[in-house]
């Protein structure tokens, strides 16, 4: 009687989630979807306003902080060994 019990839960739970998932996965797939196309929307709005900037020169200097450590150890000069 266990084992007859046992198959009929088996089979409910995979039937139950084959129904389940006959209905809930398109759901998510359409949001997830509709979400990655809003992202790409945004990403194509952001380019045409970098587009817009084309004409446009943007200079950046680097600082001149030129510290040099005289400390840095002593020279040593190699010979080459036959």
């Amino acid at each position: 009687m266990g084992f007859i019990r046992t198959i009929v839960i088996i089979m409910l739970v995979y039937y139950g989630f084959k129904i389940v998932a006959r209905y809930a996965f398109p759901f998510f797939i359409k949001r997830f979807m509709g979400k990655m196309e809003d992202k790409f929307k945004q990403q194509q709005e952001f380019n045409k306003k970098e587009d817009l900037n084309i004409g446009e020169t943007i200079i950046d200097k680097k600082p001149n902080n030129k510290t040099s450590n005289k400390n840095v150890g002593e020279y040593v000069d190699f010979e080459e060994v036959d």
